[in-house]
């Protein structure tokens, strides 16, 4: 079994991305988005997302609509739908989100968006595969 504070691990922690678990059909990741920064615009094909927000104030961007976050909200983002998050204040904007099927590499930790998007483009960042 694993057990996580969610909240407060995720709070914890000052890194971009961090995977935390990853299992066949889901994955679970913590973010940390700095004042000013985003997650990028993305569409995940084939992968639901569902994002949590613990901390910090933004928007999500999703499917062409936008709407304010702030702690305790939930936004589900299904797959081939385009979006971005983005930090709108003077916090970091933190939040944990699950993918299903996984969408990065099992354990991986990206510090900035920088070296996320490094690792990604590199082929560094691929899911599991059976």
């Amino acid at each position: 079994m694993e057990h996580f504070t969610i909240a407060t691990v995720a709070e914890k922690s000052p890194d971009f991305r961090r995977v935390l678990w990853t299992g066949e059909h889901t994955q679970l990741v913590i973010m940390t988005i700095p004042a000013d920064g985003e997650i990028g615009e993305e569409v995940h094909e084939g992968i639901d997302q569902i994002l949590t927000f613990v901390s910090g104030v933004g928007e999500a961007r999703v499917g062409g609509n936008t709407r304010k976050v702030v702690a305790g909200d939930l936004v589900v983002v299904p797959s081939g739908t385009k979006h971005n998050f983005v930090n709108t204040g003077p916090n970091p904007l933190v939040l944990y989100t699950v993918y299903g099927p996984p969408e990065h590499a099992d354990q991986a930790v990206h510090r900035t968006k920088e070296e996320a998007d490094a690792a990604e483009a590199a082929g560094e960042d691929e899911p599991p595969t059976e």
